[in-house]
């Protein structure tokens, strides 16, 4: 299998740069232009799942319960094709947060949880983002467990 120069290793660590850059500045249309049409986001501990232009409103969804979201890489992983990232977010709790029946009124506390993203890429853009994230600790710091 051949890998176009964009999908190469080299080329994905400017490509996520980019990418992480518009999460934390909340830029959707950037985020969406860096997408493949068919691409899939999909949050594994948080159960949810969008693909194409729906991934905008999940992702907006996102921008909305954390206004100040910002994301800070500890670890990347580059291969061909492929960038699998370690981060820590860190938000406000400033609007109701849903996770499935469980709903959190805002605390005003800041948050920050651990989380991974595994992103397969397709002719230079994101064609999935499987995201694994410390929900558990979000859950204590919003006061959903003890």
């Amino acid at each position: 299998m051949t890998v176009s120069e964009q999908d190469s290793a080299a080329a994905l660590e400017t490509t996520i740069g980019a990418y992480n850059d518009a999460w934390n500045a909340h830029d959707l249309d950037a985020i969406m232009s860096m997408h493949a049409p068919d691409m899939v986001f999909h949050n594994h501990t948080a159960g949810e799942s969008a693909s194409g232009e729906e991934a905008r409103g999940h992702i907006g969804a996102i921008f909305e319960t954390w206004p100040d979201i910002a994301f800070s890489t500890r670890r990347a992983y580059f291969r061909d094709g492929l960038v699998v990232q370690e981060w820590t977010a860190t938000a406000t709790h400033a609007n109701t947060m849903r996770r499935g029946d469980l709903v959190a009124e805002p605390t005003g506390n800041t948050v920050t949880w651990d989380g991974l993203d595994v992103i397969p890429f397709e002719d230079g853009l994101v064609k999935r983002k499987d995201v694994y994230s410390d929900s558990v600790s979000i859950l204590r710091q919003v006061g959903l467990l003890e």
